[in-house]
């Protein structure tokens, strides 16, 4: 794949706005230097201490990162486990900014042959643009595949943040133009970076997600006792119906964690990723390697009948946040579902003092468990000016109905009355 340097003539695109959060202004003495543009294929060509300097920079005082999905070591994991890479619709063509020799930023970049494992949907796009004759895929995507988590995708080094970001931007974008391709897209980006986008250029798009805020809470009943009556009663009763399965439920992480859990959890994967996508995205041996080298990184939470696992929740572990990824059972027990992927959530919060927990895509059933809706941000370019035109106003539309949709299932959320009127 080629790549360049700089912006297509045929789209103005700025330096973001110093003033806005992340893109403040670049300290670093070598500021005004030339920015250089490649690209590689594996993460095999990039020392993970150097990729994490743009990645993580926060997980040098030994922590954890804020998420530790666009660390060295998840996306080598995925693409060592073969679960992207030739044959999967996902080729990397990881982005990466240097400036005097210095890396100053990354971007996860990945050539993609079809739409699936994103979220955030454009189907309805590459259908539309195809009927017209063109060809939309392959199109690029900054993306971290198969989760829908709300992160960092422009990857800049602290003291870089506005010429990193623009360099990535421009850099994409060149990429896509050069190589005649339809489109960009960066998903799941925080609030900050797609604005910044914007302000270049790209078409800001916004989605919703259900998500459970930590407000202080002691422990679950504390949690609970800011529920309204009916609310609060019902999680008892679910919480009570899902205990009684039967057997024990397990949280497990870090050396605690044994490959016959991963025996385990793969059989529900399989199970899930049939019924929902046909075919599961990720193999059997990425995890296998999570066991090897992100084990500290995950929260497993199993359900276990007379010694043996019948269901389990898979979860990250960030900074701030809980990150549930993947659920399945090969039996079914009234509420187990609920109990192990949003309940056990948040105990976990809480006894972390994480900040809030991501449960994954969609499901307005969140609500009535005190997972409330969230904003979801990514920026889009399309190469084509017509059709771009035609997606800005459906996006306009779009986050019209999305604000609004979120105004509507917040007034119906599980709070307290006064509860709500306080957080408002």
């Amino acid at each position: 794949m080629n790549t360049g340097r700089g912006a297509p003539d045929y789209r103005e695109m700025e330096r973001p706005d110093p003033t806005q959060d992340p893109t403040a202004a670049d300290t670093a003495p070598d500021a005004a230097a030339e920015i250089e543009i490649s690209t590689l294929n594996s993460l095999g060509g990039i020392a993970e201490a150097e990729w994490d300097g743009c990645a993580c920079p926060e997980a040098a005082d030994g922590g954890p990162p804020v998420d530790p999905f666009t660390t060295w070591r998840f996306l080598k994991t995925l693409e060592d486990s073969g679960s992207v890479g030739p044959g999967t619709g996902w080729e990397p063509h990881y982005l990466l900014a240097r400036q005097g020799g210095e890396l100053i930023a990354v971007a996860p970049l990945y050539a993609k042959g079809h739409s699936q494992g994103e979220y955030i949907f454009d189907f309805n796009w590459a259908h539309a643009y195809e009927q017209a004759g063109g060809a939309y895929y392959p199109k690029l995507q900054i993306a971290v595949p198969f989760t829908p988590a709300t992160g960092r995708r422009f990857l800049v080094k602290p003291g870089h943040e506005a010429a990193g970001m623009g360099a990535l931007v421009q850099g994409a974008v060149q990429i896509a133009a050069d190589n005649g391709l339809s489109s960009l897209h960066a998903t799941f980006c925080t609030e900050g970076e797609a604005l910044a986008a914007k302000a270049m250029g790209l078409m800001h798009r916004t989605s919703q997600q259900f998500h459970w805020l930590n407000e202080g809470y002691s422990d679950f009943d504390d949690f609970l006792s800011h529920l309204s009556s009916r609310k609060r009663k019902n999680i008892r009763k679910e919480r009570a119906q899902a205990q009684a399965f039967g057997g024990e439920i397990l949280a497990l992480t870090g050396d605690a964690l044994r490959p016959e859990h991963w025996d385990a959890f793969w059989d529900f994967y399989q199970d899930t990723g049939a019924r929902k996508w046909g075919t599961p995205y990720l193999t059997r041996a990425f995890f296998d390697l999570v066991q090897e080298r992100m084990r500290d990184d995950v929260l497993l939470v199993l359900a276990l009948r007379d010694g043996a696992p019948v269901a389990g929740a898979l979860n990250f572990i960030g900074r701030e946040a809980l990150f549930g990824r993947y659920w399945g059972a090969l039996e079914h027990h009234p509420c187990l579902h609920f109990e192990l992927c949003y309940y056990q959530a948040i105990d976990a919060a809480i006894a972390r003092g994480l900040k809030r927990v991501e449960a994954g895509a969609q499901g307005e059933h969140k609500l009535a468990r005190g997972y409330m809706p969230s904003v979801t941000h990514s920026v889009h370019w399309v190469a084509d000016q017509g059709f771009a035109r035609a997606i800005a106003q459906y996006l306009e539309a779009e986050a019209r109905a999305v604000d609004e949709d979120i105004e509507v299932l917040t007034a119906y959320g599980p709070f307290r009355r006064d509860r709500q009127e306080e957080q408002e």
